[in-house]
């Protein structure tokens, strides 16, 4: 119904011949529902409703992108300026696309197209995609099938239009280890790149700190309950609040919000680094390889900023008066435990990062290639729910992969503050562990972790959109 729709709305608008003023002003007629010579964001957006057109913020964006005179409308010269810029734009990403300049994009040209750009999906699902813009059935895009599905979407090249694919780093659950983003070379040339990468930091500094008397409980569990002393949820908070008052629930919270920052750039430029290496010349990088790439950056990530992991362990562990803090608890565990306290637990952070990155790849790719299996019959734009929803899927059951080890890490990190004199290795530690408390023993404090995945999620993802605004990064 809606290719009807917009077909009729279109099949004036073609601009590539003599007429094309004549044509752009039957359908700015067609939109100017209230007849007053302008259209606005209200009709734009239900002109595009009436075109099967429902992507968010599509109406203000094109609207803000032609609006010269900032009066919140679009005349006639401002909406045919806009189309006649997108159109040239799209035609060169036609261009392009069309690998065998044939006029025509077919299912091979646009699986090789989005491997180039680091995803690797089959032919099957290649159709999947070309169907949503197929519009007479030949199972080929043609110039004209190709504008009518773009022209009222403010994407105007390939990555843009890919773009909604890309795992997102805005998914902030408290754990750094996921595969970093690819960053397109126009990102790269403009500068984007960094502000991405400054909105996702901010993101997760916010959802951290919003989730951070959960995650301080999951370090209380980890470390201290066991099957002799059983440590409930209320129970642990009441013992924290009574020992340290409301504010105790955020300590270490501080420290886990600054090594965002070097922790970030480390990953970003290691990666990038990781991938030339790991990659031909000219050549684009593949699946395999970037996930080798990716947890080699994570792993050279963690390196550098693991002191800051094992200060954040103790001071959230502290007890009131112990460390006045971050810099007095860094000079208390060099003199008495010398360089080497700073690297506690180094090798399960290390061995966790493989399990991790590879299952969150794995089942992102899983559910991605599932949705546009099913799924991608009218728009190959999945949408912020499903983006966020195969995030936060893939990232949970990475975690539950690696949460022994993580586990079996903070423990070690935190044995000085237990007192203990025994020094037990990785593997001895999760014997003695299993032995004790059984095989769930490894998940102890699972609990609180799996309750502020939701909350970290709706948080970094909603303060990422607003520090996008903010930067200026186009959608």
């Amino acid at each position: 119904m809606y290719n009807t729709l917009r077909t009729f709305l279109l099949s004036n608008a073609r601009c590539w011949d003599a007429d094309s003023q004549r044509s752009y002003q039957d359908l700015f007629e067609r939109l100017d529902t209230n007849k007053d010579g302008k259209v606005d964001v209200a009709e734009l957006r239900a002109g595009l409703k009436a075109m099967g057109i429902f992507r968010q913020g599509a109406a203000q964006k094109i609207v803000s992108s032609g609006d010269q005179n900032k009066d919140g409308c679009l005349d006639f010269n401002e909406f045919s300026k806009y189309l006649k810029e997108h159109e040239k734009k799209l035609r060169l990403t036609f261009k392009s696309l069309d690998r065998n300049n044939d006029g025509r994009i077919d299912a091979s040209e646009i699986q090789q197209s989005l491997a180039e750009l680091g995803i690797d999906i089959s032919k099957e699902n290649a159709q999947k995609i070309l169907q949503s813009m197929d519009i007479d059935g030949t199972m080929m895009v043609d110039w004209n099938e190709w504008r009518e599905h773009f022209l009222f979407h403010p994407a105007h090249n390939l990555e843009e239009i890919i773009r909604y694919w890309k795992h997102s780093t805005v998914l902030d659950i408290g754990d750094s280890l996921a595969i970093p983003d690819e960053f397109t070379e126009e990102e790269k040339s403009t500068g984007g790149w960094w502000k991405q990468l400054v909105a996702g930091a901010v993101a997760g500094a916010v959802s951290r700190t919003g989730t951070a008397p959960l995650d301080r409980m999951k370090v209380f569990m980890q470390v201290h309950s066991s099957k002799t002393n059983r440590i409930s949820l209320i129970g642990g908070f009441k013992q924290m609040i009574v020992e340290g008052g409301l504010t105790s629930l955020w300590r270490g919270n501080g420290i886990n919000v600054l090594k965002i920052a070097p922790e970030t750039a480390i990953k970003f430029m290691a990666y990038e680094q990781y991938k030339k290496l790991l990659t031909a010349e000219g050549k684009k990088i593949e699946t395999h390889k970037r996930f080798m790439a990716g947890s080699l950056a994570g792993a050279t990530a963690q390196t550098a900023i693991y002191p800051m992991e094992v200060l954040k362990t103790r001071l959230t562990l502290r007890k009131t008066g112990q460390y006045s803090g971050m810099f007095d608890c860094a000079k208390k565990v060099l003199r008495k435990e010398g360089v080497k306290a700073f690297y506690k637990g180094y090798v399960p952070n290390l061995v966790g990062i493989i399990p991790y990155a590879g299952i969150d790849l794995a089942v992102y790719e899983s559910l991605k290639n599932a949705w546009l299996s099913y799924h991608t019959t009218d728009s190959a734009n999945p949408g912020v729910l499903v983006l966020v929803g195969c995030g936060t899927i893939s990232s949970t059951c990475g975690q539950l992969a690696s949460y022994p080890l993580a586990l079996v890490r903070t423990r070690m990190q935190a044995q000085a503050s237990l007192n203990s004199s025994n020094q037990p290795s990785m593997s001895s530690l999760m014997r003695n562990i299993v032995a004790k408390d059984g095989f769930f023993g490894l998940y102890r404090g699972i609990l609180p972790n799996f309750m502020k995945v939701i909350p970290a999620v709706s948080i970094s993802y909603v303060v990422y959109e607003y520090m996008k605004t903010g930067l200026g990064i186009s959608k």
